[in-house]
């Protein structure tokens, strides 16, 4: 096995069962499971996981409060969230607790090994219908904020790749619309996430939007 080590909480044995035949036939190695939150929470502090693939909705501790305490206690580890609800609430609530990625579980098995490995990177990864209403439901609610304090900090330009994140777009896209190379536009991504001490893209994300850097229609 090669690649990123990861633990599997879905309350739906089967689930894990296939998800598991999955990720191995991809090479990646699956090194725990959980059938609830709690469980999930005690299996990653006991193998330390690369990745969680985190169902939403389980008994007794949800996939969101997992998500939260696994984030705050276990800073390397990346947690991608998986449900059959495609919900707008889901969405944010996740990216909000620290996930770095939002999949559904009809996802292909190629979309899923991929995207285990994207958010172990430290990239995040969204649904793209899921992200299409993401940006346009949660950010207008948002009605004229002042950009936040903690932005001061970012050099023009480092503003300028922040609000293209949060928008949405990939390091290729961005270097293409900037006219910079890829490896400067990474450059500037590391240098925003050291400064503004964000985790990944989801995180990034999410500020954009709660500062009012990105605005709907932007």
């Amino acid at each position: 096995m090669s690649g990123p080590r990861v633990v599997i909480a879905d309350d739906q044995a089967f689930v894990r069962i296939g998800f598991r035949m999955i990720l191995n036939s991809g090479g990646v190695e699956v090194v725990g499971e959980a059938a609830d939150g709690a469980e999930a929470v005690s299996v990653v502090r006991s193998v330390r996981p690369d990745v969680v693939l985190m169902d939403i909705r389980m008994p007794g501790m949800d996939g969101l409060e997992a998500c939260r305490r696994i984030v705050s206690s276990e800073g390397d580890c990346r947690v991608l969230m998986l449900t059959t609800f495609d919900l707008d609430r889901y969405v944010y609530e996740a990216l909000a607790a620290g996930a770095s990625g939002f999949l559904l579980k009809d996802v292909t098995p190629e979309h899923l090994i991929a995207a285990v490995r994207l958010v172990e990177t430290g990239d995040a990864l969204l649904a793209p219908s899921i992200t299409r209403r993401l940006v346009e439901r949660f950010a207008s609610g948002v009605s004229a904020p002042a950009v936040h304090r903690d932005l001061a900090v970012l050099t023009p330009r480092e503003r300028e790749v922040l609000t293209l994140v949060g928008s949405g777009r990939s390091n290729s896209e961005i270097a293409s619309h900037l006219t910079l190379s890829e490896a400067t536009v990474k450059t500037h991504v590391a240098r925003i996430f050291a400064k503004l001490e964000l985790r990944d893209r989801a995180q990034a994300v999410v500020l954009a939007y709660e500062t009012g850097l990105v605005t709907p229609g932007a």
